[in-house]
């Protein structure tokens, strides 16, 4: 059984990309905090031929994630993909951002993304082969203006992928990270960019990271710019 785990899974670049995988024949387990949302994502999984696993679950917090990942395993054994796309932004400067507002997208984006891997990884290694995609962002390399928080946590997505796949030579297992630019999603509103992909071109990348590429892309960073 080849299966894949997709966090934020019921909208915008996570449904793109569980659409995409299914397409490849992976059964697909959707994680994200939206009920309605999520069963029409499941339904449209369902229909490419294989199975869809919907898990309502708040990445930021411990025992959901808990819950999730023992569903998972429980159904598909240790997966052989992991997309930690969950993510939100909230816009604000610095001066006027509350902190609850910060801390939302840190946890949301850094926290989340650490939650999941921990929760999963265990089965992944007793395995010996998987492999951990981070949903980063080309902001995990500059900075914007009313958007510090989010820079921040894509910032230590990377980071966090990077000391990641030094853990994880020589386990059979890869870690690597995609950095979109602008994507026609919501969370582009309100940035002053215009869309220059969509969640599809996205999905395309995240798709090769995690059946075509070779392991010797071990903690790439795959930057995407739009055409």
């Amino acid at each position: 059984m080849t299966a894949a785990v997709v966090t934020g899974a019921s909208r915008g670049i996570g449904r793109a990309a569980a659409l995409a995988l299914a397409s490849r024949g992976l059964d697909v387990a959707l994680v994200a905090r939206g009920a309605d949302d999520l069963a029409a994502v499941a339904e449209a999984v369902a229909r490419c031929g294989v199975a869809a696993l919907p898990l309502r679950c708040d990445v930021t917090v411990e025992a959901d994630v808990a819950a999730a990942a023992a569903r998972v395993l429980e159904r598909f054994g240790a997966p052989d993909v992991v997309v930690n796309n969950a993510g939100v932004i909230r816009r604000a400067a610095v001066h006027e951002m509350s902190l609850q507002d910060f801390r939302l997208v840190v946890d949301t984006n850094l926290t989340g993304t650490f939650l999941v891997t921990r929760a999963l990884l265990p089965a992944m290694l007793k395995r010996g082969r998987g492999r951990l995609l981070q949903i980063a962002s080309i902001s995990s390399t500059l900075g914007s203006p009313r958007a510090s928080a989010y820079c921040a946590a894509k910032w230590g997505v990377v980071g966090f992928t990077k000391s990641l796949t030094e853990e994880l030579r020589g386990t059979g297992l890869i870690a690597m990270s995609i950095l979109p630019g602008s994507v026609d999603t919501s969370m582009l509103e309100g940035s002053g960019f215009a869309p220059q992909m969509t969640p599809d071109d996205v999905a395309k990348t995240i798709v090769f990271a995690a059946l075509d590429a070779p392991s010797a892309m071990n903690g790439s960073s795959l930057e995407m710019f739009g055409p």
